[in-house]
C-alpha cells in the first residue's frame, strides 16, 4: 500500500469501519485509483457474504468518494469498508503484508 493508509473503529458489537484517505495531484490519481481498486477487489474474494448495507442483509459494503479539490490539481479519495470486525482487521493486516 502507498496511499492507503485504514483507520478501524470498532462498533463494540463485533462491526468495524475502515477508512482511509488520500490526496493526489492528477499525475498520480490512476495509481491512487488501482490501489483502491485492488483493496476492493481483495475484499470481494474475502468477503463475508454478500456486500450491500447491513440494514438490508448486507455483510459488508464499501463507499468510494472521488472529490477534485479545486483549479491546483489535488483529488481526495475517501475509502469506506464497513463489516464483521475479524474480517476487517484481517482484511487490512493482508493488505499491510502485501501478501
Amino acid at each position: 500500500m502507498s496511499f492507503l493508509i485504514f483507520d478501524a473503529s470498532d462498533d463494540g458489537h463485533g462491526q468495524g469501519t475502515w477508512e482511509a484517505m488520500a490526496s493526489v495531484r492528477a499525475p498520480r490519481l490512476p495509481q491512487l485509483m488501482a490501489e483502491v481498486h485492488a483493496v476492493l477487489a481483495l475484499a470481494e474474494r474475502r468477503a463475508p457474504g454478500t456486500r450491500g448495507p447491513m440494514e438490508e442483509g448486507g455483510a459488508w459494503d464499501a463507499e468510494l468518494q472521488v472529490q477534485a479539490d479545486g483549479p491546483d490539481g489535488w483529488t481526495t479519495v475517501t475509502l469506506s469498508l464497513t463489516g464483521p470486525w475479524a474480517w476487517g482487521e484481517a482484511l487490512v493486516a493482508e493488505l499491510a503484508s502485501g501478501d
